[in-house]
């Protein structure tokens, strides 16, 4: 259980929670800010109590794939496990590669970033490919290590910095705050993503009925509290003016510059201890994406490999008895290395991740149906799920409405929609009774 606690955390913290609160106080005020944070991590809890409700009816590996075939319709399990092959897992690695490239060239100049990013996901690959043991023994490590790292920043920010309330003033502070923290919840949600890693791999829990559920409760709950703690200290610490270091974020991830700090995290550092800090930030940073990299790289083959097993997708990406799914991980550490290459799709994989946000709203739903077709109390879902997956629905719904303002994911939702209905028409004859 412990290690899918560490997979949750692992794929849950990354950029977003330094990012995002520097955007935020250019209009927002302090108490505005901490509150968007809240409603965030209560809406995470209720998608995370949801899905520990779907991940006891169905206490399988696999997914949104196999929670979508069984719940609702194998047409959507299709459709959702061909999205967490491109865009679920493979893109999210190649962007995190493409930042752990940056922060390292930051930490040494004479590193190139996408030499780096591309070695991290081959070194990744080949541990995560070729035995169980190293594989599991790699990223306990590497969360531990992250959550060390984060533990020492807050201790850091508690010790040397301010604890009173902040009292500044946004430069343009709105006349409506609260649209402007609903808007917020947008990118909040996306700094939240990552809380259901654990079900991608139930089937390598020992009881995935029980703690595939308590991996994802307890790995949520942690991370929803360090993310109100680190806020309050950049809220604390910084000013609206120290928060802009967060616009150049994206040019200094594309390589179109140099930049000495480009998230909260070096700003309050630099402010509290110096301008050494900021670089020492920088290798914090690279150490916290090598970790996301590392938990993505291990859950999302348990995907391709229960696709497989359906035969949707060839049984060589089956993994043998006592083995990880090797040619599964090899497979999906060449589409990020791919992509790695592509550095121009960034605006692209980031919009059509909404794509994603429409399938873990269709597997909540799925609990409705469960419900409903429920013969004993035992398959029943629970009155709370239930609740916190209408909860989680109307916010999901919310981002898709907000998503779908722009006529490009429009347009990939639905080719993605068509040809991947399509597949599925042409394969479904070669699906297991199980797949059915």
């Amino acid at each position: 259980m412990w290690s899918g606690v560490g997979l949750v955390i692992a794929n849950m913290v990354g950029a977003g929670v330094f990012l995002s609160t520097g955007f935020m106080a250019q209009n927002m005020r302090p108490g505005f800010i901490l509150l968007a944070w809240v409603v965030g991590a209560v809406l995470a809890m209720c998608g995370t109590v949801a899905y520990a409700e779907v991940a006891r009816l169905v206490p399988r590996g696999g997914g949104e794939y196999r929670y979508l075939s069984t719940l609702l319709h194998p047409a959507l399990g299709y459709l959702a496990g061909w999205a967490s092959l491109l865009v679920g897992f493979s893109a999210p690695i190649a962007i995190d590669a493409l930042a752990a490239g940056a922060f390292a060239h930051a930490v040494s100049a004479s590193l190139e970033p996408r030499i780096v990013g591309a070695t991290l996901v081959i070194v990744l690959t080949a541990v995560h490919a070729f035995g169980l043991h190293l594989s599991a023994r790699v990223q306990n490590a590497l969360v531990a290590v992250k959550v060390g790292l984060l533990t020492v920043f807050v201790l850091v920010c508690v010790v040397k910095g301010s604890l009173a309330w902040p009292t500044w003033v946004p430069p343009t502070a709105s006349e409506t705050p609260w649209g402007d923290l609903v808007g917020s919840l947008f990118y909040i949600a996306f700094a939240f993503s990552g809380w259901n890693a654990a079900i991608y791999a139930s089937d390598e829990f020992k009881n995935p009925a029980r703690d595939v559920p308590r991996a994802m409760l307890l790995g949520c709950l942690a991370v929803g509290l360090l993310y109100l703690v680190v806020n309050f200290a950049f809220v604390a610490n910084l000013s609206p003016a120290d928060g802009t270091v967060v616009f150049h974020y994206n040019d200094f991830t594309a390589g179109k510059g140099d930049f000495e700090q480009v998230t909260l995290g070096q700003a309050v550092m630099a402010h509290l201890l110096g301008s050494d800090a900021a670089r020492v930030m920088s290798a914090v940073m690279l150490l916290l994406f090598i970790s996301a990299m590392s938990a993505m790289m291990l859950v999302g083959p348990r995907v391709y490999a229960a696709m497989a097993s359906d035969r949707f997708l060839p049984a060589a990406l089956l993994p043998k008895e006592g083995q990880p799914p090797t040619l599964a991980v090899v497979l999906q550490g060449v589409l990020a290395v791919v992509l790695l290459m592509f550095q121009d799709l960034r605006e692209v994989l980031n919009d059509i991740g909404a794509i994603l946000v429409l399938f873990a709203a269709l597997t909540v739903l799925g609990l409705f149906a469960a419900r409903v077709r429920a013969k004993t109390k035992a398959d029943q879902p629970s009155m709370l799920s239930l609740a916190a997956a209408s909860v989680y629905v109307v916010s999901a719904g919310f981002m898709l409405v907000r998503g779908l303002q722009s006529k490009s994911l429009i347009a990939w939702v639905a080719g993605f929609s068509v040809l991947g209905l399509v597949g599925w028409a042409l394969t479904r004859r070669r699906q297991t009774p199980a797949a059915s």
